[in-house]
């Protein structure tokens, strides 16, 4: 039986890539923080908590790596563990460059010191192509990123290959592009328009309020997304891919979409920070913008060439746009 080790499995991905390996008969280690208060609804709501066995560590602790990594002996170590957030990494970009840059040499030191057979997946993030270079964005799109978390990732990638290549380690970057699901925290801009509107939808509250209604992301399911990352481990080389649909689309269209979903069609009044969404059956407004949801550097459009992914490892998303929003959508109103 092949054991994995997954750090950061009580975000978004790991509850999905754990569920994922055990159904294909892996043993699962899972890396989380200590907390006053424990944060498994994710794994909760897959109902795999029970099957996990849970290690404690933080990415800034080496010691706690190192033990990780001799107590799960694991045939692959997926690094999914960050500060994620990159409206946060503005407010705090020292804590950011510690956990997602210097997080990721901590964990391949432990690996290559407890045993450097052992292969490694390392989160790589589309916010490394930041003000784009080329449209669509591949593996040799060069790096621009606009914000702390986007610096990160790129050292955390840059260290991924650098042991590879120094080390004769077999160790993978999955340059993922936006990926949502109802798993998604609600501090992102995805679930925090379908959990908004789901409240505005049973009377919870007014309006929204979002910044750039026309900043373009490519937008995939995260449980199409951990396949891709198992099959870069199973791959006879490493390597580096681009996990992304190809597609783009702008927030507006997700925000219309969604509200679509819950029956309710939305319309468009006012320029800039003026602009508003409202209910076209009521006139009520829906949706505002607002200045403090806008990042200081924007990144205007990201998408994302998939084609390594397609022809190396066989892989393509299942969900689609619409099928992911309404998922979201279904989610929050139950």
């Amino acid at each position: 039986m092949k054991k994995a080790l997954i750090t950061g499995i009580t975000g978004q991905d790991g509850p999905y890539l754990a569920k994922f390996l055990l159904d294909m008969g892996y043993e699962i280690y899972g890396l989380h923080r200590r907390s006053s208060t424990p944060n498994f609804w994710r794994l909760d709501t897959l109902g795999i908590t029970q099957k996990v066995k849970l290690v404690e560590g933080d990415l800034l602790d080496q010691t706690s790596l190192m033990k990780a990594v001799e107590i799960s002996e694991p045939d692959e170590v997926y690094n999914l563990a960050a500060q994620s957030f990159v409206a946060s990494s503005w407010k705090e970009p020292i804590y950011t460059s510690e956990v997602t840059g210097l997080g990721v040499l901590k964990v391949l030191e432990a690996i290559k010191n407890v045993n450097s057979k052992i292969k490694f997946y390392q989160a790589s993030s589309s916010e490394m192509f930041g003000k784009v270079q080329e449209i669509p964005q591949k593996e040799t799109t060069s790096f621009y990123p606009r914000s702390p978390y986007g610096v990160a990732k790129v050292f955390g990638y840059w260290t991924t290959v650098n042991y590879r290549e120094s080390y004769n380690m077999f160790t993978c970057n999955g340059i993922l592009f936006n990926h949502e699901s109802p798993l998604r925290g609600e501090e992102f801009v995805t679930r925090k328009i379908t959990k908004g509107i789901a409240e505005i939808k049973k009377g919870l509250r007014d309006y929204i309020e979002l910044g750039n209604l026309d900043a373009k992301r490519d937008w995939g399911f995260a449980g199409d997304y951990v396949e891709a990352i198992w099959l870069m481990l199973q791959q006879e080389k490493p390597g580096d891919y681009v996990i992304a649909t190809g597609e783009t689309h702008t927030v507006r269209e997700f925000v219309e979409l969604a509200f679509k979903e819950a029956g309710i069609d939305i319309a468009w009044k006012g320029l800039g920070l003026a602009e508003v969404g409202y209910d076209k059956d009521s006139g009520k407004i829906l949706v505002k913008v607002s200045e403090q949801f806008y990042r200081p550097a924007e990144v205007e459009i990201l998408i994302g060439d998939p084609s390594k992914a397609k022809k190396t490892l066989g892989w393509q998303p299942k969900v689609n746009f619409d099928s992911l929003i309404k998922m979201m959508v279904e989610e929050d109103l139950k």
